[in-house]
């Protein structure tokens, strides 16, 4: 999925995983500034805590981010990881891909030279690691230190244990509440003018995007996010309750083909007439979502569809109220299919596994000790202080809820706004539950003109239209096996029909394209495929029961 997501993004709205939206924002991008601007405002003594945890073990361990774009910054730079170092006597040694996880991966394998924690996808990264005997099993350590349990629960981590029975994986970003960023967002002031027509169904959108198109020529009507995103996120509007998987199609209790799916087919067939009115971006395939940002933040999109619409929304909104205070974004209902029940449609899929995970290999000197504070980290103190700063710093005391009640440097949106680039860059094991409530009712504390766009709009709307996935996640085959080679097969075909339908040039011609690809998928293998995927499909569900 798209959807990948960052820190940063998540902190400041969570989502996306696995709706096939991916984060818009690497974290790892800006680590010198990032931490330049940390050593000048962190201060040379700290307040003691009285909240540390007695049950958190010390110990330094070595980490690395299995990602090409995500580079590490130093612990003990800012303010809340050298109060962890203070406090609670933990250190890290950062460990950097240097653009090339991949290479660096491999060779820390055959080297032997793993680090004692890496972040990773769930599945074939794992797996490698686990079918060679050098990862540790956390199983042992759950009800000595049992944030982790109580808050993801049995049956979340049922689902992350190996084929041998044992928990290898720290989840982050697990969930057990609806969450997502992808959806519909519009231009206030362009709607405004064009007075303010109903905005529901594909109908309706078709006769709007003609409007834009004839009176704002500098504007495009729907931009559909890089790579042609937001159509994926458009199909949830064809049908109620639809889960998307992209390549295949729960019909029952099996899974079939994607190019017979009528939802499928109706969703392209209407995408590609708007492509061909010239009413979506025609360079969808090759603009960068940099140049996406660009146009919402100048008000030349009219209707954005997409993955993640909250967290661009954002800043597109902002950029335009500076000048123009009656102009900015705003989030609707998702547009659908005359006849359906609005409250039915799902554009958005979470699973309770969240987004990726953390292991603890074998060349760990104290798993225990690590594993003590990844559990103190997810735990409700842990992830106070990492997604919202140390006690004493934006806030003193916490309500009932154990929500944090902000201070006077809380309530000062300017200085929090510069650090909210640093907090919660160290958020490896994200209690996604936890800080979507406890980030809502911190918003609320603020003036209305204050609070976080992103915040309402997920409150308003995205939460509201998220569907559990969580049955179809794990769905994927070793990319080395049978099923693996079909799958990278299938695939490309996917892909190649999707972009050929865009350009069609009657419905017609969407349908003939459709059944081409259908017929090039099975002679790929497309059906040992789907009964491989099948077979984990109700597997899954058989262990959340």
């Amino acid at each position: 999925m798209t959807v990948v997501l960052c820190t940063v993004l998540l902190m400041a709205g969570c989502g996306g995983g696995n709706n096939t939206a991916q984060s818009t924002t690497e974290p790892g991008k800006e680590p010198a500034a990032a931490t330049a601007a940390a050593e000048t405002s962190v201060p040379a003594t700290e307040e003691p805590s009285t909240e540390a945890v007695s049950t958190v073990k010390p110990v330094t361990f070595s980490y690395y981010s299995n990602y090409d774009w995500d580079t590490t910054e130093q612990w003990g730079a800012d303010s809340t990881t050298r109060w962890i170092a203070d406090t609670l006597k933990v250190n890290m040694t950062p460990v950097q891909s240097s653009g090339a996880a991949e290479t660096k991966f491999s060779t820390m394998i055959a080297s032997g030279s793993l680090p004692d924690v890496i972040m990773t996808d769930r599945g074939a990264s794992v797996e490698r690691l686990r079918q060679g005997g050098m990862l540790v099993a956390l199983d042992e350590y759950l009800d000595k230190y049992p944030n982790l349990k109580n808050n993801a629960g049995e049956a979340t981590l049922g689902m992350l244990r190996s084929d041998d029975g044992k928990l290898y994986q720290f989840p982050n970003w697990y969930t057990s509440s609806p969450n997502g960023n992808g959806g519909w967002i519009i231009n206030k002031k362009i709607y405004k003018e064009l007075g303010s027509p109903k905005l529901e169904t594909y109908d309706d959108l078709y006769a709007y995007l003609k409007q834009v198109k004839e009176k704002y020529s500098d504007v495009v009507p729907l931009e559909v996010g890089a790579k042609g995103r937001g159509i994926d996120t458009m199909y949830g509007g064809w049908a109620e309750n639809k889960p998307y998987l992209t390549r295949a199609n729960p019909v029952g209790n099996e899974l079939k083909s994607i190019f017979e799916d009528q939802v499928f087919i109706e969703n392209m067939q209407y995408a590609s007439k708007l492509f061909r009115d010239k009413l979506i971006s025609q360079d969808v395939f090759t603009q960068t979502g940099d140049q996406i940002n660009e146009k919402l933040k100048t008000g030349r999109v009219a209707v954005y569809v997409d993955g993640d619409v909250v967290n661009p929304g954002r800043g597109a909104d902002g950029a335009l109220k500076a000048t123009d205070p009656e102009a900015g974004y705003e989030i609707i209902w998702p547009i659908h299919k005359a006849g359906l029940d609005a409250a039915k449609i799902t554009p958005n899929n979470y699973n309770s596994l969240g987004w990726n995970v953390l292991v603890i290999t074998k060349n760990a000197k104290d798993p225990e000790a690590i594993f003590s504070y990844l559990d103190w980290l997810t735990g409700e103190e842990g992830q106070r202080i990492i997604n919202f700063g140390r006690k004493g710093l934006y806030w003193d005391e916490t309500d009932a809820d154990g929500v944090p009640i902000l201070n006077a440097g809380g309530l000062s949106t300017e200085q929090t706004g510069k650090d909210k680039e640093r907090i919660g860059r160290f958020n490896w094991v994200g209690n996604t539950t936890f800080i979507d409530q406890t980030k809502a009712k911190m918003d609320a504390q603020l003036p209305a003109d204050k609070q976080n766009w992103t915040t309402l709009a997920q409150q308003k709307v995205t939460w509201k239209t998220s569907r559990n996935f969580t049955e179809f996640v794990n769905l994927d085959p070793l990319p080395d096996s049978e099923e693996g080679t079909i799958a990278t097969a299938v695939n490309d075909i996917y892909q190649e029909a999707f972009a050929k339908t865009l350009y069609a040039k009657s419905d017609e011609e969407v349908l003939s394209l459709i059944n081409k690809a259908n017929e090039d998928a099975k002679k790929a293998g497309y059906d040992k495929l789907l009964v491989y995927q099948t077979e984990r499909w109700q597997s899954n569900l058989s262990k959340m029961k």
